[in-house]
C-alpha cells in the first residue's frame, strides 16, 4: 500500500512507475509518474533519497539512466517503491511531487532518440495491406515469414505526444494520371504501434541474441507512425518508405519499464515455417498490450499487440545480425498493430479498406483519411500484478496544414 491517496485500481500505481522528462518554466527534470503526480527523480537523487550513479543529477532526459543497465534499473525501481510505500519517507518525498495538471507543467521527449527502426510485424496488417494494394497477388510477400521486415526511419522527426503534425507535401500519382503531381498529401494516415527503447549499447560487429533482449531494452512507449499513403505509394518501389513516413513520428511521454509488464507476458503466435537459428528463442513470448485508437473523440479501433508475429526479442536480434550495433536511446517500433477483426486494425488504410468504406464519427461526419484539424489519440493498457492494470498513457497528435 502506498501512502499516496491513490485508487486501488489506478493504472499508474507503484506497480508501474514509468519515466519521463518534465518541466516547469525554465527548469526540466527526469521524473517518474505515480497516479496523477510526477516525482522529480533529479531532485530525489540530489537529496540523497536514491542512488543511480548520478544518472538523474542535473539531467533533463533519461539518457544516462538508460545506459546504466538492468542492475541499476531494478535497484532504482525497488528504491522508488520503498519511497512511495513506506510512510517514514513521506515528508521528504512530498515536496518532490508535482501534479500533472499543474499550471505550466509540460511533458517533453523523454530521451534522445538515437537510431529509429520501424518493423512490419503484424501478419494481419501485412495481409490486409497486401489484399488492398496487390489484390491479384498473394497477400504476403515470400520473405515475410522468414524475417522481420523493417525500414530505417528518421530519428530527428520523432516528436513527443501533443506536438502538432504538419500535413506533408510530396509527389504522388493520382489514379489515371500520366505523370506525378506535387502537393499536400490527401491520404494522410496513422499507424498504431508499440516502441521499444534501448538502454546499453552493443559492440560493433557483435550481433545481439534473442536471449539478450532484457539486457538491452529498458521499456516501451506508444508510437504513431504517421503515414502519407499517396506519397508512399508512388515512392516506395523499389527501396521502400521515405518521404511518406519521415515527416513525423509521435511517441508517448511515458517510458514504461519492461519490469512493469511482467504480468502482461503472453504466448507468442506459432511461426511457420520454422525460423533460422539466430531468430529462435528459448522461451518465446510477447506482451498482452491492448491499444485503443480514438479519432476525434470516437473510438474506432482496439488493436491487440499479442497477435504480433515477430517478437521484440526477434526484432532486436534481426536488426543487429549483420553487425550493426546498438546505441543508448535507439528506438525500434513494432510496426502497425492489427488484429483479425476490422475493429482491431491499427491504420485507417485498413479500417476504411483503402478509402472505399468511410468511417462515421460521433458527430455524424465521415472520414476515410485525416482532415486538417483531426486529432488522433492512441492509448494502451496491459495486465498488471494481482489483477492490476498497467497504463501506458497515450500518444496524441492534431493535423495542421503548413
Amino acid at each position: 500500500m502506498t501512502w499516496l491517496d491513490l485508487p486501488p485500481d489506478d493504472p499508474f500505481g507503484v506497480h508501474n512507475l514509468p519515466l519521463c522528462s518534465f518541466g516547469l518554466g525554465c527548469s526540466a527534470w527526469v521524473g517518474a509518474r505515480v497516479g496523477d503526480l510526477v516525482l522529480n527523480l533529479s531532485g530525489a537523487e540530489d537529496a540523497g533519497l536514491l542512488e543511480a550513479h548520478g544518472a538523474f543529477k542535473g539531467e533533463t532526459l533519461i539518457d544516462r539512466f538508460l545506459a546504466e543497465g538492468p542492475v541499476v534499473w531494478r535497484r532504482v525501481r525497488e528504491r522508488l517503491t520503498d519511497l512511495l510505500t513506506q510512510a517514514r519517507y513521506r515528508s521528504q518525498v512530498e515536496p518532490l511531487l508535482f501534479p500533472l495538471d499543474g499550471e505550466g507543467l509540460r511533458l517533453e521527449l523523454p530521451f534522445t532518440v538515437g537510431d529509429y527502426v520501424d518493423f512490419y510485424s503484424s501478419e494481419h496488417h501485412a495481409a490486409n495491406v497486401g489484399r488492398i494494394l496487390r489484390p491479384d497477388d498473394p497477400p504476403l510477400l515470400p520473405n515475410w515469414r522468414h524475417l522481420p521486415v523493417a525500414y530505417h526511419g528518421r530519428s530527428g522527426t520523432v516528436v513527443v505526444s501533443g506536438t502538432e503534425v504538419l500535413r506533408p507535401y510530396g509527389q504522388s500519382l493520382p489514379p489515371g494520371a500520366a505523370a506525378p503531381l506535387f502537393g499536400p498529401s490527401t491520404r494522410l494516415d496513422i499507424e498504431a504501434e508499440v516502441g521499444f527503447v534501448v538502454g546499453p549499447g552493443s559492440e560493433p560487429g557483435v550481433p545481439v541474441s534473442t536471449e539478450e533482449f532484457r539486457g538491452h531494452v529498458f521499456g516501451v512507449v506508444l508510437v504513431n507512425d504517421w503515414s502519407a499513403r499517396d506519397i508512399q505509394a508512388w515512392e516506395y518501389r523499389p527501396l521502400g518508405p521515405f518521404l511518406g513516413k519521415s515527416f513525423a513520428t509521435s511517441v508517448s511521454p511515458w517510458v514504461v519499464p519492461l519490469d512493469a509488464l511482467e504480468s502482461a507476458r503472453a504466448p507468442a503466435p506459432v511461426q511457420d515455417p520454422p525460423v533460422l537459428d539466430y531468430l529462435r528463442e528459448a522461451q518465446r513470448y510477447t506482451y498482452d498490450i491492448r491499444l485503443e485508437v480514438c479519432w476525434n473523440d470516437t473510438v474506432v479501433s482496439r488493436p491487440p499487440y499479442r497477435h504480433m508475429y515477430w517478437t521484440p526479442a526477434q526484432q532486436l536480434a534481426h536488426l543487429t545480425v549483420n553487425g550493426a550495433w546498438l546505441n543508448t536511446g535507439d528506438l525500434y517500433a513494432s510496426g502497425t498493430v492489427s488484429g483479425p477483426g476490422r475493429d482491431e486494425t491499427g491504420s485507417f488504410l485498413e479500417l476504411t479498406w483503402g478509402g472505399t468504406e468511410p468511417v462515421t464519427l460521433r458527430d455524424g461526419s465521415t472520414r476515410t483519411y485525416l482532415l486538417d484539424g483531426d486529432t488522433v489519440v492512441i492509448s494502451a493498457t496491459a495486465p498488471g500484478p494481482d489483477g492490476a492494470v498497467v497504463g501506458l498513457g497515450a500518444v496524441a497528435g492534431t493535423v495542421r496544414t503548413r
